[in-house]
């Protein structure tokens, strides 16, 4: 069952809507003795990363978020956290993955923020992308990108620039889209770590 980690700054009705519909089983995590319910959980995130950091600090959960060995995934501004800074308020986050978040508008000459369907192009082998053609669209809304690198990376899109789409390190996975506005591919993902993720 996915434990959705609840520190106020997620669209989580969105997501729960779309698990409801797959009748994909979940709870919430509101508190660090609630990790145990569950074999798996996911970061929901929407606005801005240091302020969601800072509200993550604030529910005590940032010990046991590192310390996991069971998958979780992280969602827009969740996969942004799992990274050790942004320049989003120059905040330090989590440090799970040896990348920075970056702001479009110093490096891509096209409209911030990114908004809409665009391209995702799959890197390396990811169980999140089983049943989902290379190429597929997926929807996007963020001025701030995870920086594109072979170590972690497992999808890339480009706006201006190339960035990371999706990463995956070690139990951790990121997708920058939003899979639960994606319509069926994103769909799929979801159900994809919520069955094929070990």
């Amino acid at each position: 069952m996915i434990g959705i980690i609840n520190y106020g700054a997620g669209n989580i009705f969105s997501l729960t809507a779309a698990l409801e519909r797959h009748d994909i089983p979940y709870g919430m995590v509101n508190k660090p003795e609630d990790f145990d319910q569950y074999d798996r959980y996911i970061i929901p995130g929407v606005g801005h990363a240091g302020s969601a950091m800072h509200k993550l600090e604030e529910t005590g959960l940032v010990p046991m978020i590192k310390g996991l060995t069971k998958p979780i995934l992280g969602i827009c501004v969740g996969m942004q956290l799992l990274t050790q800074f942004s320049e989003e308020g120059n905040s330090v986050l989590l440090g799970i993955l040896p990348g920075k978040t970056l702001h479009f508008s110093d490096r891509s000459k096209l409209k911030v923020p990114h908004t809409g369907w665009n391209k995702v192009q799959i890197q390396r082998e990811d169980a999140l992308f089983d049943g989902i053609d290379d190429g597929t669209y997926f929807y996007f809304v963020h001025s701030f990108y995870v920086e594109y690198n072979t170590n972690f990376t497992s999808a890339l899109s480009e706006y201006g620039i190339q960035f990371s789409a999706a990463v995956k390190q070690n139990n951790y996975y990121g997708v920058q889209f939003h899979p639960e506005k994606s319509g069926e591919s994103g769909e799929k993902l979801l159900i994809n770590f919520a069955q094929k993720i070990a």
